[in-house]
């Protein structure tokens, strides 16, 4: 087909629908009865001009709004200087900087820069192994990495090793050896697995695409002890749960002394942008070696910049404190909700991450966020029965009353 010469074509729903399902595999299966044009803040707009709430906030990767002013101009900048891309033989000044700024930000001592968020955990896995055997002394080949019940990590080849959900991981085998899975939130089962080979246990300090699962009081702590005692590394995936999601900058916060030896990171991170990263204790990412590991496009000085200004963000507008305020008063709310219609077994959350399990005798919660969509409210479903509620945090409270009010109608109705 010729390429056309003008300068934009606008199609019809129809036609791009059609145009989806004609060149776009189906790994994905969003609705079709809209597209998405635009987004500015927590509101987002289709290509026939109708305007969503944004309850969903791309699963926390825009914590700090759609089209922020400050990621903008500092993309805006870094695009002036014509230099996006830099094949890491080199030294780049937005990396080097952007570095120094999420490890100070994070209390850590050093910051290894990737793409996506499956990406990180990837690199967090062969940090963790490599640690395991220089430091720990394992012997070669019989590292393990224990990961929990109901995980998320990703759905790269590597990471589809941990996952306990069948879609995952059939036909897409053979996986990766060395992979022990224990029950989230028992740690006394977690003690019970580790052995001579284990090298880290990996896991989310609240299970996000497990359902907003959180673990019991202290649990985190617990597996502080349990990982010190037994010399393996503590690695927390808060890729969805970082800067601010939970209430606190990171979820681990919300429980003493429960600091990861890595941290890996993504999502909100570049305020939109495509960045992750590995953020760690030095003696521990020090194991990697010039040609151990790399990414062609990992701290790319657009997306450093784009991270750089997110969080500065973050941190001025007090993110977190919003996060926690706010997510009580929307908790508290859909409580009300709940008593008064019973169609909702179960709502679970921190700071504005909420989940709201539905009664598994009726609709789906598949069902409920397409009358959501109606209603002009963006949200998704993870698992069956369960939908999540993850909005920027620069929401106002008067958007989340306008929020309620929908989610009202869709459940009494």
């Amino acid at each position: 087909m010729a390429r056309s010469n003008k300068k934009e074509e606008i199609f019809t729903l129809k036609e791009l629908i059609d145009f989806a399902h004609k060149y776009l595999p189906r790994n994905y299966a969003p609705p079709d009865g809209f597209v998405l044009r635009k987004a500015r803040g927590c509101w987002v707009w289709d290509t026939q001009g109708k305007k969503y709430l944004d309850m969903l906030g791309c699963y926390s990767a825009v914590n700090v709004g759609n089209g922020n002013k400050c990621v903008l101009e500092a993309v805006k900048k870094q695009l002036e200087r014509g230099f996006t891309a830099n094949a890491n033989c080199f030294w780049e000044e937005n990396k080097i900087l952007f570095a120094k700024e999420l490890a100070e930000f994070c209390e850590m001592d050093m910051a290894l820069p990737m793409n996506s968020g499956a990406e990180a955990v990837e690199t967090a896995m062969k940090i963790a192994l490599k640690w395991g055997y220089t430091v720990r002394g394992i012997s070669e080949d019989k590292g393990e990495l224990i990961f929990c019940e109901g995980n998320f990590h990703g759905r790269t080849k590597g990471v589809i090793s941990a996952s306990t959900v069948p879609q995952y991981k059939d036909l897409f085998g053979p996986h990766l050896p060395g992979i022990k899975i224990v029950p989230f939130g028992d740690a006394d089962e977690l003690n019970r697995k580790i052995n001579k080979n284990t090298a880290a246990f990996v896991f989310e300090p609240i299970q996000g695409e497990g359902g907003v699962i959180i673990p019991p009081d202290g649990y985190l702590s617990e597996v502080r002890k349990i990982c010190n005692r037994n010399k393996i590394l503590m690695v927390l995936d808060e890729i969805q749960s970082g800067f601010g999601r939970s209430g606190k900058m990171f979820a681990y916060e919300h429980e003493k002394n429960a600091k990861p030896d890595l941290m890996i990171l993504g999502k909100a991170l570049g305020g939109g942008l495509v960045v992750s990263a590995v953020v760690g204790k030095k003696d521990v990412m020090n194991v990697l070696k010039p040609g151990d590991h790399g990414s062609t496009f990992g701290g790319n000085p657009l997306a450093c910049a784009a991270a750089r200004a997110s969080l500065r963000f973050i941190k001025e507008k007090k993110l977190p404190e919003r996060a926690e305020r706010l997510g009580k008063y929307f908790m508290d709310r859909l409580k009300e909700i709940a008593a008064t219609t019973g169609k909702i077994k179960e709502i679970r959350g921190r700071g504005l991450w909420v989940g709201v399990e539905v009664n598994h005798d009726g609709p789906t919660a598949h069902q409920y966020c397409e009358a959501f969509w109606k209603e002009g409210i963006l949200c998704k479903e993870t698992r069956e029965y369960t939908i999540r509620f993850s909005p920027p945090l620069i929401i106002t409270k008067e958007e989340l009353d306008y929020a309620l009010r929908k989610i009202a109608r869709v459940f009494v109705s």
